[in-house]
């Protein structure tokens, strides 16, 4: 309970008034379910026991019996309505007694409708702020969180996990206070009319409690299991509809088949271990309540029969009184049974609200506006996993308004690289500095600015050619989109899109090809016109033609910044300052590429491999 307890702290406090508001209407809706039923005893016993004198004493030979607050309040209101009403026809008192229950039944339902408005503006609020949170959350940590993480699992904890927190955590909890005074209410009402008849129920609700508590610390096991094969099945399906051609290609549609079944099954299986227990707690409940109706029903006759204080329509409005009392109790076994089970959402929401930000900015970081020197690596030193180096002992300057280009075998550590200088990583040992501060304490989002990517792989959204653009700058004119786009050659293929600029490209792109897709990233980065590039082998997607003229943008972007480049062919960066030749994690070679020609090493091996002279 205690990740309930911080969710509520942190989400439910802004909406304190909402929550008051909610069960003081409550409340008020719960007194009067009970004056409501309470009202219509006058008219029974007017149908039943004839004009007011001789309700009076019945009362009063009632009171003597039995001495209890009932008769003596039902004595004082017929004196009262004698008083009130002398001389008044009894089908006139009859006719104000029905209106009077009317305007009480009517008042409740208002009070209902009111605690209910409140009630959802809490939890729409609550869910609201709780989803925004996971999402500013999800986007503050850094890369290495997400590739040790299904993306299913994080799927399933912005949708299923916060709307398990809205359907069912906070109905829980605000039934949790609204209940227990419809059973006050109720037990005080059944008291007052028989406390030896009301005796019954407080033997039955004890056992009542105890089956809806086990069944609640055995759901939250099985909840937890569920939660988290439901984000197995999301990844299973993110990954079938990214790896399409793949599967199609290789014939692999029974293996994904045959992965999916198997979550699928292992999800049933947990979901009717749920299901089970669930709809244990409320039938046990009602059974238990309908045993004690009879021993009710049995006793309370006994007592009309044998004339000991209790007459038919007081008896009728206990019937009816205690059959209000088993909704609440329901009710309230349900609200506990889904809280138990709801802290399993509560414990994995909280489990990332608080993961710790493995990225760190001191309190006074530096401002770092605009680069002066260039970037130095000094012994950098970095791995994924324990015992696995990716790189080792790496010393590199990248001098202001020089293009420096990496290049190596694949696993040689050239895009960690990349990312460690963008500090999507931070180095295990070593130092970044950038104009002799450490990256370390820079102000990340400042330093950022002076950065801009095009990765290998094109990241683009479900959004327009011009949008996807502008993502680098969410201010530019359509003027400087155009120009961008022109400059990364992409302007031809745009114009000729149904839409435009304007043309949603879909899902990751999807309706572009790998060259198209490539061109508008490399878009992006133009618009931003940062002065550190960084370019993972960007024109890795592109044919011959469009490669040669992206090149010869970027040439012309890059001149004049400070530039690495990471590139696959290795034509594409003769015209580099500096080359550096990668292996294993090391470098093993830099120079210019007539410098490392003449080396005769790794770099002039890679040239011969790609027939390249």
């Amino acid at each position: 309970m205690n990740s309930l307890k911080k969710i509520l702290k942190q989400f439910a406090y802004p909406y304190k008034k909402e929550f008051i508001l909610g069960i003081l209407f409550n409340v008020l809706y719960s007194l009067f379910s009970i004056v409501s039923v309470f009202s219509i005893m006058p008219i029974l016993e007017m149908l039943l026991g004839g004009n007011n004198q001789i309700l009076i004493e019945e009362t009063k030979k009632e009171m003597q019996v039995s001495n209890g607050m009932m008769a003596e309040l039902k004595y004082k209101f017929y004196v009262f309505l004698d008083h009130s009403l002398e001389g008044t026809n009894p089908k006139t008192v009859l006719a104000y007694l029905c209106i009077t229950v009317i305007i009480l039944f009517l008042l409740r339902n208002i009070f209902r409708y009111l605690a209910q408005y409140f009630i959802v503006l809490l939890r729409s609020g609550i869910s609201k702020d709780l989803r925004v949170g996971m999402y500013d959350k999800i986007l503050t940590l850094p890369v290495a969180y997400f590739t040790n993480r299904k993306k299913g699992d994080i799927m399933i904890r912005l949708s299923g996990d916060v709307g398990e927190v809205e359907g069912n955590i906070l109905t829980s909890i605000l039934e949790l206070w609204r209940t227990p005074f419809s059973i006050l209410f109720t037990l005080i009402a059944l008291i007052a009319i028989s406390p030896s008849l009301t005796l019954i129920a407080f033997i039955v609700l004890p056992f009542m409690a105890w089956i809806i508590s086990s069944i609640g610390k055995s759901l939250k096991k099985d909840a937890k299991k569920g939660l988290a094969e439901s984000g197995n099945v999301l990844s299973v399906i993110d990954e079938t509809l990214n790896g399409a051609k793949i599967i199609k290609i290789f014939n692999a549609e029974e293996t994904m088949k045959s992965r999916f079944m198997n979550s699928v099954l292992n999800l049933r299986r947990l979901s009717i271990n749920m299901m089970k227990k669930y709809e244990l707690a409320s039938p046990s409940s009602e059974f238990l309540g309908s045993v004690a109706m009879i021993f009710i029903t049995w006793y309370g006759g006994v007592l009309i029969l044998d004339g000991e204080g209790l007459n038919l329509p007081s008896f009728l409005v206990y019937i009816a009184l205690f059959f209000q009392l088993l909704e609440p109790a329901k009710t309230l076994s349900t609200s506990i049974t889904n809280l138990h089970k709801g802290t399993a959402s509560t414990d994995r929401l909280v489990e990332t609200l608080e993961t710790s930000i493995q990225i760190y900015e001191p309190e006074n970081a530096i401002n770092l506006s605009e680069i002066k020197e260039g970037i130095q690596l000094k012994n950098i030193n970095f791995q994924y996993v324990d015992g696995h180096p990716i790189l080792q002992d790496i010393n590199l300057f990248l001098a202001k308004g020089k293009t420096i280009a990496v290049v190596g075998q694949s696993g040689s550590g050239k895009t960690t690289l990349a990312n460690l200088i963008a500090r999507f990583y931070d180095v295990d040992s070593g130092a970044i500095y950038v104009d002799g501060h450490d990256l370390r304490d820079l102000n990340l989002k400042v330093y950022r600015k002076l950065l801009g990517m095009v990765t290998q792989e094109s990241i683009l959204f479900n959004d327009t050619i011009a949008n996807n653009i502008k993502l680098s700058n969410p201010n530019a004119t359509m003027d400087e989109v155009i120009e961008a786009a022109k400059v990364a050659n992409a302007l031809e293929f745009i114009e000729q899109m149904p839409d435009g600029f304007d043309t949603t490209i879909g899902e990751g792109g999807g309706k572009l090809s790998g060259g198209q897709k490539q061109r508008i990233a490399i878009a992006r980065a133009i618009l931003k016109n940062p002065p550190i590039m960084i370019l993972d082998e960007a024109t890795s997607a592109l044919d011959t033609q469009s490669e040669r003229l992206v090149q010869d943008a970027l040439d012309n972007l890059m001149s004049n910044r400070t530039s690495l480049v990471i590139a696959h062919r290795l034509s594409t960066i003769v015209k580099a300052d500096m080359i550096i030749v990668m292996d294993k994690g090391k470098i093993m070679e830099q120079g210019s590429h007539g410098e490392l020609l003449e080396k005769n090493g790794i770099y002039k091996k890679l040239i011969d491999m790609q027939n390249f002279s």
